[in-house]
């Protein structure tokens, strides 16, 4: 294959990010964009010499070698089912869904299939995380603090819990995603909201959340999300271990040991190229460094599920171990998550 033509299913914020990445790629093609929105799909597919499409089988129809999925959480699984269905290599999005049923219903047919599949868990593509994995490796990790303090983003279904699954799954997925990777798995949760939701019209989730963390390894963590500022205060992880101190944020790492204090700068633009770059290569045979597939990132989605289920119903929350994991259950009553 020496041209990928991709197809995007969704216009917003997203979707117009991919496509100016992907339009600078000489080995791309955007074929075409479709959205409930028929005038944002027009916008976006006109600023890149695209096509509308009116539906995503109609945009299936049409071809395309690959196609992302880059719609509100809240909208997530029908789309995938059709693309599934089609074949075609997909690119979805974090986070995957707003519940665990959904994505786990997917993530079966992705295997089922046998289908590539990437998840934009960017930060992944950070080298600065690789520069902390090597650091970690002779240094087992004791404690793991993430935490993402923000705003309330200004899109109508954020702060909607049924349409946006709340701070802990649409935003710090991202900071839960690089805790996995560099801690490993968590085994159980527990979290407390505050109950109070932030001050936008038809709010339902809670402001603040904390939680606390206990990992296969033996570490513990806790993970803070906010929504109660007007800016992105922070958003990032400090791990401990035994004579090492690391803070790792998108823009950068600073590590603290025995030889002093030293700050190693990220590149997140570079890592939000990297990911579609990735992708890319993987759909055409060139390349094999997609690191977030449907299926590892479907682990990051239990995790911030579990820890929004914890925060609703104030129990402890058991996280599944091992490659065919089954759902995570509540300690107390062994119910099923479905945030």
């Amino acid at each position: 294959m020496r041209t990928c033509r991709v197809g995007l299913v969704g216009a917003g914020g997203v979707a117009q990010r991919h496509a100016r990445v992907l339009g600078g790629f000489d080995d791309v093609e955007l074929l075409g964009v479709t959205d409930v929105d028929r005038g944002a799909a027009e916008a976006l597919a006109g600023a890149h010499g695209a096509r509308a499409f009116a539906d995503v089988d109609e945009l299936l129809a049409a071809g395309p070698d690959a196609v992302y999925v880059c719609v509100p959480p809240f909208a997530h699984g029908p789309v995938e089912e059709a693309v599934i269905a089609a074949g075609v290599p997909m690119f979805v999005e974090k986070p995957v869904a707003v519940d665990l049923e959904t994505a786990e219903r997917i993530a079966e047919l992705v295997q089922r299939r046998g289908l590539l599949t990437a998840v934009g868990h960017h930060w992944r593509y950070l080298h600065v995380v690789e520069q902390a994995r090597e650091l970690l490796a002779d240094h087992p990790v004791r404690m793991v603090n993430g935490a993402w303090l923000d705003k309330v983003p200004p899109v109508a279904w954020w702060a909607r819990r049924d349409r946006s699954g709340g701070p802990v799954v649409e935003q710090a997925a991202h900071v839960l995603d690089l805790v996995r990777a560099l801690v490993g798995e968590a085994t159980e949760v527990t979290a407390y909201g505050d109950g109070t939701p932030p001050p936008v019209d038809g709010a339902d989730i809670d402001s603040v959340t904390a939680a606390t963390m206990r990992f296969e390894s033996g570490a513990v963590g806790t993970l803070a999300a906010a929504c109660v500022l007007t800016w992105k205060h922070r958003a990032g992880l400090e791990i401990l271990a035994d004579g090492l101190a690391l803070s790792l944020a998108e823009d950068g790492l600073t590590v603290r040991d025995a030889d002093g204090e030293r700050h190693l700068p990220a590149d997140p633009d570079g890592a939000r190229v990297a990911v579609d770059r990735a992708f890319v290569d993987a759909v055409r045979g060139v390349g094999d460094d997609v690191r977030v597939p449907y299926a590892e990132a479907l682990r990051t989605q239990r995790l911030a599920l579990a820890v929004a289920e914890s925060a609703r119903t104030g129990r402890s929350v058991a996280l599944p171990t091992g490659p065919a994991a089954a759902p995570a259950t509540a300690v107390a009553a062994g119910v099923t998550v479905d945030a």
